[in-house]
């Protein structure tokens, strides 16, 4: 049994991590994180991984870019692998999490959905046949809670296609500044927030008279708590080193 600490426990993430992991027969959480403090949970519970001098086998985080130092200061320091769900992060953060990378094992993705990662290896696909001659778009649509734009996701799918263009393309998030034609080298990313829409992804290949569209819709956020766990289940052996999706569905049906 893998034991976990959950951060970002008391989130609505955490909460279908923690009932997801009680129908699990590799996955128990051990412990939590969150900056809210107690809740009602059989497990003990922390507001940062500074309090924390236990080794777990592995940190499974849905919460904020805010806890980011703390949680690989954390893992390196008791060299835990860290299943990294949470998006957001600037720059900088990113480059952080591949540098503790090189001495622990992460697991890194914008969405943990089979789904949404089958999505992106059709985008990829299609590219390769139309990107040269189709314009690329993507929309993504969430619940009216959501803080970052774009998603995560939408963010991941522009990168896979982007691998397969010849070009290194330009994101274009807003068009309503520009007064000009759209350029071949674009590929449109753009967001939607209302009411409680759990995720919805297209990618729209437009051409001369004809459009080719690949869809996903999340019709809830349990499938990413199952995600999580296998992730963490997956991660938990692995020696240091960037791991996402596209590695962990490798290992299984190969």
């Amino acid at each position: 049994m893998v034991n976990i600490v959950l951060c970002g426990c008391n989130g609505k993430m955490g909460h279908y991590i923690v009932d997801a992991a009680k129908d699990s027969n590799e996955c128990n959480i051990a412990c939590g994180v969150d900056a809210f403090g107690d809740n009602s949970y059989d497990f003990p519970t922390v507001k940062s991984f500074d309090e924390l001098n236990t080794k777990y086998d592995v940190i499974v985080d849905f919460s904020n870019p805010v806890n980011l130092d703390s949680l690989l200061s954390y893992a390196v320091k008791y060299n835990v692998p860290a299943v990294i769900c949470t998006t957001g992060y600037s720059k900088e953060q990113i480059e952080n999490i591949k540098k503790a990378s090189e001495k622990i094992a992460v697991f890194y993705s914008g969405n943990m959905s089979l789904g949404v990662n089958l999505l992106i290896e059709l985008a990829k696909q299609a590219t390769k046949i139309l990107g040269n001659d189709f314009d690329i778009e993507v929309v993504e649509k969430h619940h009216n809670l959501k803080l970052d734009a774009p998603s995560g996701t939408a963010l991941m799918i522009a990168d896979g296609i982007s691998e397969e263009l010849e070009k290194e393309p330009q994101y274009v998030y807003d068009r309503h500044s520009y007064r000009k034609k759209r350029s071949k080298n674009e590929i449109g990313i753009h967001s939607i927030r209302g009411g409680t829409i759990v995720g919805e992804h297209d990618v729209i290949f437009a051409g001369n008279n004809e459009i080719v569209t690949i869809s996903h819709q999340a019709q809830s956020k349990a499938l990413f708590a199952t995600g999580s766990l296998n992730a963490a289940a997956y991660l938990y052996d692995k020696p240091a080193g960037m791991y996402n999706m596209s590695d962990m569905l490798s290992d299984k049906f190969k």
